[in-house]
Order: C-alpha cells, then structure tokens, then sequence
C-alpha cells in the first residue's frame, strides 16, 4: 500500500496533467454536447423588435398594456457519473502506462471538465462486484477524491461484472445523468465476449441499451496494442489476470500471430457491433496513445448529430 505521501504527489500530478488537458477548445466540446435538463423561466422584459412573438407573456403584456416577452435561461447543472472498471485485467500495460492509469487520466480529464461546468461527478469502480460508490458533487477537493479512489482503490475480486455495474446505477441514480464508461469489456474465462450464438440468455447489450435509455451513456474503450496483435519474441507464456490462467504461445509462428490478430479483430467487431445496435456512444483509447483530440473530436461529433 502506497504512503500518503505518494497517493498526494500521485493525485497531485494527474491533476496538474489533467488541467493543462482540460483546454477551452475541450471544455467547450463538452459543453455543447451535455445540455441541461431544460429551460427555467428568468423574468420578463419589454418586447423588442425583432424579439420571438412566441414568447410574448400575455398577462404581464394585458396589465402592462404593451407587449412583454417571458425570457429562460438554460438549466445547466448536470450529473456526470465515471464508471471505471477496475478488473485484474486492467492491471495490463506493454509500455509505461496501464489501462487503469489511462481510465485514471481520462477519468479526470471528463471530471475537472464537468467541474468547470459546475456539473456534479459521481463514481463507481467495479469488478465483478460494485467495489465502491461516491455521490455525486462538486467542486475540486471531491474531483481530487474521485482521482484517488481511482488510482489507488484495492479491488477485492478480480473479474468483470458490467451488468452488475450497470444495474447499480440506473438503481442509484434517480434522475438522468450522464454516464461515462470506462471498460475494456474482458470477461470470461478467455477474455473475450461471448459469440451470438453463446450469447443467448446474456443480457449485456441490453443493459447497455437500457442504461442508454434511462441516462446518456458513452462507452470508453480501454485498450492496449499488445492485446490485439503479438509481436514475434519467441514462446511466452500469457496469464488471464481475472482466472490465472496460464497459457504458452509460440510467438514465433506468424500462424499463430495471424490467429491471434483475427480473433481479437473479431472481438472488437462484434463489440462494435453490440454497442451499435443498443445506439451506446463508444470512444476507443490505447495506452501510450495521445487520446483528449479524439475525446473532443467524439463530442463535437455527438454534438452536430443532435442539431
């Protein structure tokens, strides 16, 4: 277990990368795409022209005896919600960055943008039990907590259980929120996703949707190049962090590598797929890889489909 010490300078350096990350251009991506819940009326005032007639407040306009129109203003406040899966298989890392250190940073990117909107941050890590929850609310010393569980939280199971989490917080959080999660969809005994036709009775892709449904969900897509394509460095022996087990590949054989490479092509396309069909959001991010372009390309994306 880390010091004191060490967990403040390693809080305290993801929040100093972080904020230099957290640029206007990304704040407000982030803004336009995260509306409020809806309009509050503000006040009235003297009708102008030009002014939308619509708008024109008939009563104050028959006792004023000259036309008043009613303005709102956008109800801004938002819930944002980090779900970060904190499986053994997050542990996994081929250069000097884990998939959990990477949904450590992207998570606090997403929560020091939300605090400069004055949105609230929950969270909740997971395994193959909900491990921990944190209410939403504000401000930077809750945003710093947030960073802290993240990076330094000990799971006390090491599988994956998304439908749990998901459960979780469509039970916990009552009004709609946005939700942000952070996986890399390893689960089963080989670390990959059931085929359709093993599929059957497993209700993922519906959770998603329903989650979808009830909040607005993205999916961040953790990943790593080394679980998609195997360098040639002669036999190595490959553990499954969520089962240990144990399994010898001969790196050697571009048979095997080819193999290999197709089978995780197809995992990641049937995962695509899935999340298609439920209509869930996914950004893809690689460790090692610069990633805030890509999370600001995906919002100003999201944000023109909705115009």
């Amino acid at each position: 277990m880390p010091s004191t010490r060490e967990i403040l300078r390693k809080v305290r350096q993801i929040e100093i990368r972080t904020n230099r990350l957290v640029t206007d251009s990304l704040t407000g991506a982030y803004h336009s795409v995260f509306k409020g819940r809806g309009m509050d009326f503000e006040e009235v005032r003297e009708y102008a022209p030009g002014d939308d007639v619509r708008a024109i407040d008939w009563n104050v306009t028959a006792k004023m005896d000259r036309p008043f129109i009613k303005q709102f203003r956008e109800e801004r406040e938002l819930t944002i919600v980090l779900m970060v899966d904190l499986s053994a298989s997050g542990a996994f890392g081929s250069l000097d960055e884990s998939k959990r250190e990477l949904a450590a940073e992207i998570a606090s990117v997403l929560a020091f943008s939300a605090t400069k909107n004055n949105d609230k941050v929950g969270l909740l890590l997971f395994t193959d039990e909900v491990e921990q929850y944190i209410p939403p609310r504000k401000g930077r010393q809750h945003v710093l907590r947030v960073i802290r569980e993240i990076l330094f939280h000990e799971p006390r199971h090491t599988g994956t259980n998304v439908v749990k989490a998901l459960d979780t917080v469509n039970h916990m959080i009552k009004r709609k929120a946005i939700v942000f999660l952070l996986t890399d969809f390893l689960q089963g005994p080989d670390g990959r996703l059931p085929t359709p036709e093993e599929r059957q009775g497993d209700d993922l892709f519906r959770a998603l949707g329903l989650t979808n449904k009830r909040h607005d969900l993205t999916t961040i897509l953790l990943s790593d190049r080394r679980e998609v394509e195997l360098p040639n460095i002669g036999i190595i022996a490959l553990e499954d962090a969520e089962t240990c087990q144990l399994v010898e590949i001969d790196t050697g054989s571009a048979k095997v590598r080819k193999l290999y490479a197709k089978q995780n092509r197809e995992r990641l396309a049937g995962l695509h797929r899935g999340l298609r069909q439920a209509g869930v959001g996914a950004l893809p991010v690689v460790t090692g890889e610069p990633y805030v372009n890509n999370l600001r390309r995906y919002f100003e994306a999201r944000s023109q489909r909705r115009h």
